[in-house]
């Protein structure tokens, strides 16, 4: 996976939460990101969306829960788009 992929999730995930792009990691989750709720998920499934310019699925929804999954899936879905 590229690191541009990583970046890109990291500004966004920065963007969404309002904390600085430095406190992303691989330990990023719903878990440690305390201002993690049901609507800045959905702000950022919107944001990564719209950034990728892909669609997730709704049970694909539910699994971006750390920032791994998310780089993850976005890279599977880019790589498929190819």
């Amino acid at each position: 996976m590229e690191n541009r992929i990583e970046d890109r999730v990291k500004n966004i995930m920065s963007a969404v939460f309002e904390i600085p792009v430095n406190d992303i990691n691989n330990n990023s989750s719903i878990n440690t990101i305390e201002v993690w709720d049901s609507l800045k998920h959905m702000n950022l499934i919107f944001s990564l969306e719209e950034e990728f310019d892909i669609e997730f699925e709704m049970d694909e929804i539910a699994l971006l829960i750390d920032y791994k999954s998310i780089c993850n899936l976005v890279d599977k879905k880019l790589t498929s788009l190819d």
